[in-house]
């Protein structure tokens, strides 16, 4: 496994800081926020000085039913070459569900959602991991998520779930002990559990990240200070085995440089607390060259130790060095989960998403507030990111932006992507004659056809959309 040491999520917000901080080993940038043919000056900064740079992918979505989009798999691929990375990752989650499996318009959640545990699920995420280690050039690392609901009737714990994923695939893993600790607030679950069931042996690397308490449910939000009970997990998990590396997270309401020092700092104290529990010495780091010429940043002590893996987890000296899954000792069944696995699931998932994002029914068996608070923080998230994406909304709709974009989020699902959300969105507006101002529908209408390249839509179009939306709410 590469040892990565200490790292910190990259953010466009904070790059300058990131670029300051001493002791930052690495950084982890989202893949779809950066191009693989122009990246940004402040990673081709940090890659020049020798910081490893991985992607993290959010959109591939290989828990879902359907198997993963090759176009994605490309594109995440070119980034980890562009970067040079020793690896790419990517979550245990679905993001999309209905299309052709279901006969229903696809519907994207934007957002990570929590497979369930059961063997059906199992099966369909085992052959989507498979084909997209085939088609990585780098290794891939898989991450637990955090959730709001559980599925009815799962067959399995998380720790089971995974430990069977990984002696299946080979595939490695990235344990965030923020989300464990969201799930046991959440769910009840048992981070101390979870812990002695995975393969600790096979994990890449460690998120850590911070989140808030609101009504007794816990929102794993990146803006909040990590919290004292996650960093416990952390020393939990230090104390059993040497990850390969941390890194801290942070997605919004950015503190000062300082406050991401001091964070860095308590996560590396855990670390070198556990390895010295263990009885090993903390190893000091490889001394790097930071800055520009004549400023030097030198990094301190990081616990560096290996800890024993089963021989089947590691890449050998016979192993594909570029990439791919990590070998097995056994000989691994490879048959495609039935197409009728495949089909219950794309069902069970399209029936909860549609529930989450479109005000369907709730599937029987799940938790009502729960899938309530979860709808409510989809669209709360889709106001922020389509605020981020098309900023010209909210300097044109005022404070009405916020309250009318989560009115129209209740029965309007998201089916393209954010840019695609913003312009949907001017168009209900337009098309039910708002904003009333005609000052502000007329700055509206200029913003909608400058980027739709269209004339408004006339009343066939609205009937023909109409339609759409009312099937999806069936």
């Amino acid at each position: 496994m590469t040892e990565l040491g200490i790292g910190i999520g990259w953010r466009p917000e904070i790059a300058e800081a990131v670029e300051a901080l001493s002791g930052v080993d690495w950084v982890e940038v989202v893949a779809e926020n950066i191009c693989a043919d122009h990246l940004p000056d402040s990673l081709t900064r940090l890659r020049e000085r020798g910081v490893t740079v991985v992607p993290h992918g959010v959109s591939l979505g290989l828990g879902g039913a359907d198997r993963p989009d090759p176009a994605r798999l490309a594109a995440l691929g070119e980034k980890a070459v562009a970067l040079g990375a020793p690896l790419v990752t990517e979550h245990i989650a679905f993001v999309r569900a209905g299309g052709p499996l279901t006969a229903t318009p696809l519907l994207e959640a934007g957002h990570l959602l929590p497979v369930p545990r059961t063997r059906d699920a199992l099966d369909v995420l085992c052959e989507n991991v498979r084909i997209a280690q085939d088609a990585l050039p780098v290794p891939l690392a898989l991450e637990n998520i955090a959730a709001l609901i559980a599925w009815p009737d799962e067959e399995m714990t998380e720790g089971q779930f995974l430990a069977e994923l990984v002696e299946r695939t080979g595939v490695r893993l990235l344990v965030d002990v923020a989300n464990l600790h969201t799930n046991h607030v959440n769910r009840g679950e048992d981070p101390a559990e979870a812990l002695s069931e995975l393969p600790v042996e096979a994990i890449a690397y460690v998120h850590v990240a911070g989140g808030v308490e609101r009504d007794g449910v816990w929102h794993d939000t990146h803006a909040h200070p990590v919290p004292g009970a996650v960093l416990d997990i952390l020393g939990d998990l230090a104390s059993r085995v040497s990850p390969p590396g941390v890194l801290l997270e942070r997605d919004d309401d950015f503190p000062p440089a300082e406050e991401l020092a001091a964070e860095l700092e308590a996560i590396t104290a855990v670390g070198v607390r556990s390895a010295r529990a263990r009885g090993v010495p903390p190893v000091r780091a490889e001394s790097r060259a930071r800055g520009k010429a004549g400023t030097a940043h030198v990094h301190g002590a990081r616990p560096r130790i290996p800890a024993p893996r089963r021989p089947s987890l590691l890449i050998g000296a016979g192993a594909r060095a570029s990439g791919g899954p990590m070998p097995v000792a056994a000989p691994v069944e490879d048959p495609a989960p039935a197409e009728a696995a495949r089909q219950r699931l794309a069902v069970t998932q399209a029936s909860l998403l549609s529930a989450l994002v479109a005000g369907t029914p709730v599937p029987e068996g799940f938790d009502t507030r729960r899938v309530g608070v979860q709808s409510r923080a989809l669209a709360a998230k889709r106001a922020g990111v389509v605020a981020k994406v098309a900023p010209e909304l909210p300097e044109i709709l005022g404070k009405d932006f916020r309250p009318a974009f989560l009115a129209y989020a209740r029965s309007r699902p998201m089916t393209g992507g954010y840019r695609r959300d913003a312009l949907d969105f001017a168009e209900h507006l337009l098309l039910a004659g708002r904003p009333e101002d005609p000052a502000e529908r007329r700055q509206l209408t200029e913003w909608w056809q400058d980027r739709s390249g269209s004339r408004p839509p006339g009343r066939a179009t609205r009937l023909v959309r109409a339609a759409r939306h009312a099937l999806v709410r069936r």
